[in-house]
């Protein structure tokens, strides 16, 4: 596209002239890798040409809005802004200029829109080691190094809050069990003995002999959601066990959903192959599927990967997630309680991306511009109504 057309819709959007087939293609730009370094010099430019006075400071949740105010435009497609753009650092400071013009732009038309005065800080890199003995490990808390050498084996924390673990002598008994647990609000990474890497979920926990064989498998237990990168083994395989399931694989990397107050245990597969079991079902899965467990059968279907996988790279991807399958999501990582109105219906979806880093309010702010809910937030409580 060349210069003179970007300069023509990017005026248009700030003053509000463009037609619904303008606004259309627009938001297009937006999505577009290629004009990632034309919007910037555009933005730089409006950016300039604003009175000191009016150069208010500009914040992450505020840059975050930038998106959301385009994303909750009825008329434009619905686009995902942020990983198309994010990515170049160059962006980030277009990202905070273009924060300050549309939201500015759009509060004029707008004086109804929320404010949110109380907010809440997103989850952190956080969980408790639990020994074998019983001893207790905060490991946000512990000192980088080894924390501790039992039975022959090492368990250390690296620099980058990993958890990594490492048989030193091959002739101890390694059958005693530890479990690694994240409470709302935490994240944690754990390398394996066998090198396999496990990212796990907020609200979560994972049990594990230290060297892992059980029965001449590899062996773990999960409760609540992880991601795991299974290393190759041929001779044995690796058996994650779930409340009604067992997942089992010989190298390959999935992702396992089973939080108690979910009503399916979903596993979705990403690369190579898994065999999922629940009493006398059995399914195999093919990469891109995923296979979700009642308790009564295993169905199988097409994965949404990127939804799937978002809390690992760090965001929430809410296009076309079950409203309340989505707030239970930022529920376990904001730590907040979600109390609903019985006016809000059952059968709505929530919409939009943004990075899991934000303020509590960035969220919420990007669900309302669907236009089916508004919140309220009250300390740790999240309130809903329609």
């Amino acid at each position: 596209m060349d210069q003179q057309r970007l300069d023509y819709l990017h005026k248009g959007y700030l003053n509000d002239s463009l037609n619904k087939e303008e606004r259309e293609q627009w938001g297009t730009v937006l999505q577009s890798r290629e004009q990632e370094e034309p919007i910037k010099i555009l933005m730089e430019q409006t950016w300039h040409g604003i009175l000191p006075e009016e150069r208010i400071s500009i914040s992450g949740s505020q840059s975050d809005l930038f998106f959301n105010q385009i994303i909750g435009k009825p008329e434009l497609t619905r686009v995902k802004l942020w990983p198309r753009i994010a990515v170049a650092a160059s962006i980030a400071f277009a990202i905070g200029v273009g924060s300050l013009l549309y939201i500015n732009k759009d509060n004029r038309g707008n004086n109804q829109q929320t404010v949110q005065i109380n907010d809440v800080d997103p989850g952190k890199m956080g969980a408790t080691l639990t020994l074998a003995s019983g001893k207790k490990i905060r490991l946000d808390d512990a000192v980088n190094g080894e924390l501790t050498n039992e039975a022959g084996v090492s368990i250390t924390k690296t620099k980058d809050g990993q958890l990594i673990y490492e048989l030193k002598e091959t002739g101890a008994e390694h059958n005693k069990f530890n479990t690694l647990s994240t409470s709302n609000g935490e994240t944690y990474q754990v390398r394996l003995p066998d090198g396999s890497a496990v990212w796990l979920n907020a609200a979560s926990s994972l049990t594990y002999s230290a060297n892992l064989i059980k029965n001449g498998k590899r062996s773990v237990t999960l409760s609540g959601e992880a991601y795991f990168q299974v290393a190759k083994d041929k001779s044995h395989s690796f058996v994650v066990s779930t409340a009604g399931q067992q997942i089992e694989v010989l190298g390959t990397h999935f992702n396992v959903n089973a939080y108690p107050d979910e009503p399916i245990t979903a596993t979705t597969l990403v690369e190579g192959s898994v065999k999922v079991s629940s009493g006398s079902h059995q399914k195999m899965l093919k990469p891109g599927y995923q296979a979700k467990n009642n308790g009564k059968d295993i169905r199988i279907s097409k994965a949404n990967i990127e939804s799937v996988t978002d809390w690992k790279d760090g965001e929430f991807n809410l296009d076309e997630t079950d409203f309340r399958v989505a707030m239970r999501k930022i529920a376990r990582w904001y730590d907040v309680e979600v109390i609903y109105d019985k006016s809000v219906p059952e059968d709505i979806e929530a919409w939009g991306w943004i990075p899991r880093d934000s303020k509590l309010s960035s969220i919420l702010k990007l669900i309302e511009n669907s236009g089916q809910v508004k919140f309220r937030l009250e300390g740790k409580k999240v309130y809903v109504y329609k």
